[in-house]
């Protein structure tokens, strides 16, 4: 089982920029391929970005490439999520998700993943 503990979200100006960072408990963390989730208040959770369990493959949601970069760090146990040019638009809880794949294989839906963190918020205001 992983737990995953997500920390980085805050308050910041259109424009600028944060990096989410997630961490994950247990000695197999690089079996798991990474995801990136936000939920908006009143709206579904959508996907953000996902990533596979080497870093060697990355996925985004069509929205948002260019200014959010995944990527991992096997070592320390922790997925990063880098936003750049944040619009008000992105406001919303930062969710990781991890799933079991040992595969070159990473995933876009929610229903896929099969541990979820308690969220960060994120706020832009512009």
């Amino acid at each position: 089982q992983v737990q995953l503990v997500e920390s980085g979200g805050g308050l910041v100006q259109a424009g600028g920029s944060l990096r989410l960072s997630c961490a994950a408990s247990g000695r197999t963390f690089s079996s798991y391929a990474m995801g990136w989730f936000r939920q908006a208040p009143g709206k579904e959770r959508e996907f953000v970005a996902a990533i596979t369990w080497s870093g060697g493959s990355t996925s985004y949601a069509d929205s948002l490439k260019g200014r959010f970069t995944i990527s991992r760090d096997n070592a320390k146990n922790t997925a990063y999520l880098q936003m750049n040019s944040l619009k008000a638009e992105d406001t919303a809880i930062y969710y990781c998700a991890a799933k079991r794949a040992p595969y070159l294989w990473l995933f876009v839906r929610s229903v896929d993943y099969d541990y979820w963190g308690q969220g960060t918020q994120v706020t832009v205001s512009s």
